[in-house]
């Protein structure tokens, strides 16, 4: 088994692990958040209880998604499932959106008929102890999902730090309301924490929506590329028409090579292969395709400029 196959194997097995975790600390946090709610019976601990909801269902769809993405290409698939992930991201974006708009609703209710607060020390406590967690767990969702290049894990991490944020906002202002004693601020914390979601949910969607429609690399990523192909070229002439795109945690990678026209194929492809290397070498899952052509046919696409190699 070679280095690379290794290396995606464990790959796959951590992401799968991390969203499997994702599941069973979305649930305790879900209990924790749930209980202070119930302690209390402020509309504000109960829209962050709600939002806790569309983790447990974000965390399970986020865990299908990243086990189909892993599946190897197939008769269907050619190109692979690596695009499965960006579809649980906006099904989690779209989550974010029904959940505030819940929240609006309740928050709406308690304008109405403001609630006094029962055991608000305590309810602040268990809520304080389950945000703690989502905020340790949300930073080693982010840090390994980028690592991995896995959306799904992105995202999810994201949602949850927001999630922590607007849990934040709710413990001071609940501690401002019990003080102060104006009840208001209970319904008038959950609108603004369902705005600050639905600001979220937006971006999530979003961001997916750019991986579902074949998005390139940024720039530095674009000139490490560039780099790697001028390094490993040597016998090849000048190259243009440089590609790429990104789908889940794979970097598709295109452009076409151009070589003296009396090289034989079995040179040019030693040079391929060369290039090829250098990229799976330094970029995760990438997909490479070479157009090699002989420099007396070259056209260069309009608009574009050859690169010449040393």
């Amino acid at each position: 088994m070679s280095a690379v196959t290794t290396v995606s194997k464990t790959s796959k097995q951590k992401v799968a692990t991390l969203a499997a975790w994702s599941i069973v600390i979305a649930l305790a946090v879900l209990a924790l958040k749930t209980l202070a709610w119930w302690i209390t019976g402020s509309v504000a601990l109960y829209s962050d209880a709600l939002e806790s909801i569309v983790n447990v269902i974000a965390s399970g769809a986020a865990l299908y998604a990243i086990r189909l993405s892993h599946k190897p290409a197939d008769q269907d698939h050619p190109f692979g499932h690596h695009k499965a992930e960006y579809f649980s991201a906006v099904l989690e974006g779209v989550l974010i959106v029904v959940a505030a708009l819940l929240i609006l609703v309740a928050a709406w209710r308690a304008l109405q008929v403001p609630v006094t607060l029962d055991q608000p020390w305590t309810g602040l406590a268990v809520n304080g102890f389950a945000s703690a967690i989502n905020a340790i767990w949300a930073l080693v969702l982010i840090r390994n999902g980028r690592s991995e290049r896995s959306p799904a894990l992105v995202a999810d991490g994201h949602h949850i730090m927001t999630d922590v944020f607007t849990s934040v906002g709710v413990i001071a202002g609940l501690i401002g309301a019990v003080v102060t004693g104006w009840t208001i601020l209970d319904p008038a914390l959950a609108i603004v924490v369902a705005v600050n979601i639905l600001w979220q949910g937006w971006k999530v969607i979003g961001s997916s929506v750019g991986g579902l429609m074949d998005m390139a690399v940024d720039k530095d990523e674009h000139m490490r590329i560039r780099d790697l192909i001028s390094t490993n070229c040597k016998g090849a002439l000048e190259v243009h028409d440089l590609k790429t795109r990104i789908a889940g945690r794979a970097t598709f990678i295109e452009f076409h090579l151009i070589v003296d026209g009396d090289m034989t194929v079995r040179e040019s492809h030693v040079i391929c292969d060369r290039i090829e290397d250098a990229l799976k070498a330094e970029i995760p899952s990438v997909r490479v395709t070479i157009h090699v052509e002989p420099e007396d046919e070259a056209k260069l696409p309009k608009g574009t400029t050859a690169v010449p190699f040393a």
